[in-house]
C-alpha cells in the first residue's frame, strides 16, 4: 500500500541521504528557499512516498500562481529509489493527487515528471524531454576527453590547439554583474528565436543558490565574454542549467573548449556527473538542434522521466487545454 509523509525538505533530504539517494537540486531545501523568493513561486510541501512503510521515492512540490490559477510543479520529482512499475506509478499519482485536492482546493493541475503516461496529459507550457547526455567528469581530464565520441574528442582537441577564448569559474563576477553575461544571452536570443528571461532571473538564481550550489563558467576573447554557462550542483552531479554563445564565435569551436573545461574544473572538484539538461528525441522533436553538439561529449543517452500533467480540476483544466489549442492554431 502506498503512502506520503508530509516532511520538510529538510527532513526530506535526511532521509534520502539515509536511503543512498542524491536528490536532483530541485527536490532540496536551498531550491525551495531560492523558489520562495520569487514573485508567485510558493514552497508547497514535502512528501516521502512510500510502500507498506518503507521509503520508495521523494517530492517536493513548489506551488506556481499564473494567470489567476496554481498548479503544483515537482522538477525532478518524484525521485525514486529504483524506478517504478507502471502500476507503482499510478499508485503513486492517485495518492498525490488525493491528497492535494484534500488540501488545497485551489491547485488547478499537478507537473510531475513520470516515467509511464498513464491517464496524464501532456504538459500544457514548457517543453519536457525524455533523453539527456549526462557526462562522466571522473579520472581526470584524459579520461573525460578519452569517454567522448570520436567527433567530440576531435572538435575539443582542435579548440584546445586554435581556440583564442580562455575559460574560467567566473561566479564571483557574474554575482558582481551580471549585464555583460546577459547581453550575450539577449544575443544568443535573436540567433536562436527565444526571448530570454530578465536579467534578474539569472542574477537572482546565482545569489539565491550561492556559489556552492551555482557556478557561473565563461569564455573571454580580448577579455570579452563570448561564451558562457550558469551551472547548478548538488553533491557530486552538475547541471548546465543555461548557456549562451556570441554569433561570430560560431566558427571558433568555444563552446567545445568551454564545455570541455567546465567537465575538468568540475571534476577536479568532485563531480562524478555533468547532466547537459536534456535533447531532442521522437517525445521531443523540437530540442532536436541541440543533439548534433550534445551527444558528441558521450557515446551513451541517458533515458529520464518526462513532465506530464495530472489535473485536479478536470472541468478547469479541460478549459485550460482548449485555450490553449486556439492560442496555437492563431499562431499559424
Amino acid at each position: 500500500m502506498i503512502t506520503l509523509e508530509s516532511v520538510t525538505p529538510d527532513e526530506l533530504e535526511r532521509e534520502a541521504a539515509a536511503c543512498g539517494v542524491e536528490l536532483p537540486i530541485e527536490q532540496t531545501a536551498v531550491w525551495a528557499s531560492y523558489q520562495s523568493e520569487i514573485p508567485g513561486r510558493t514552497p508547497w510541501g514535502a512528501y516521502l512516498v512510500k510502500r507498506d512503510g518503507a521509503t520508495v521515492a521523494f517530492l517536493s512540490l513548489i506551488d506556481f500562481e499564473t494567470h489567476g490559477y496554481h498548479y503544483l510543479r515537482s522538477l525532478h520529482g518524484p525521485t525514486w529509489i529504483a524506478k517504478p512499475s507502471e502500476a507503482e506509478e499510478r499508485e503513486v499519482v492517485e495518492a498525490l493527487a488525493k491528497a492535494v485536492h484534500e488540501k488545497d482546493g485551489k491547485v488547478a493541475f499537478l507537473r510531475i515528471d513520470l516515467w509511464y503516461e498513464g491517464d496524464t496529459k501532456p504538459v500544457l507550457s514548457t517543453v519536457p524531454y525524455d533523453q539527456t547526455v549526462v557526462i562522466d567528469v571522473t579520472g581526470g581530464d584524459d579520461a573525460v576527453l578519452a569517454r567522448m565520441k570520436r567527433r567530440g574528442r576531435r572538435d575539443v582537441r582542435k579548440a584546445l590547439r586554435e581556440c583564442p577564448a580562455e575559460c574560467a569559474d567566473e561566479t564571483a563576477q557574474a554575482l558582481a554583474d551580471f549585464s555583460e553575461y546577459y547581453d550575450v544571452m539577449v544575443e544568443t536570443g535573436k540567433r536562436d528565436g527565444f526571448i530570454p528571461a530578465p536579467m534578474s532571473d539569472y542574477s537572482d538564481m546565482i545569489g539565491a543558490l550561492g556559489a556552492d550550489h551555482c557556478r557561473v563558467f565563461a569564455a573571454r576573447i580580448d577579455g570579452r565574454v563570448v561564451a558562457w554557462s550558469i551551472v547548478t550542483v548538488n553533491g557530486t552531479r552538475a547541471v548546465r542549467y543555461y548557456a549562451g554563445m556570441r554569433s561570430e564565435v560560431m566558427r571558433l569551436h568555444v563552446t567545445d573548449k568551454l564545455l570541455y573545461q567546465e567537465c575538468c574544473l568540475l571534476g577536479s572538484q568532485g563531480i562524478t556527473a555533468y547532466d547537459l539538461m536534456g535533447i531532442g528525441s521522437d517525445f521531443a522533436p523540437s530540442l532536436m538542434g541541440l543533439n548534433e553538439f550534445k551527444t558528441k561529449f558521450t557515446e551513451e543517452v541517458t533515458p529520464v522521466a518526462p513532465g506530464r500533467d495530472v489535473p485536479i480540476k478536470k472541468a478547469f483544466y479541460a478549459t485550460l487545454s482548449t485555450v490553449q489549442k486556439v492560442r496555437k492554431s492563431l499562431r499559424k
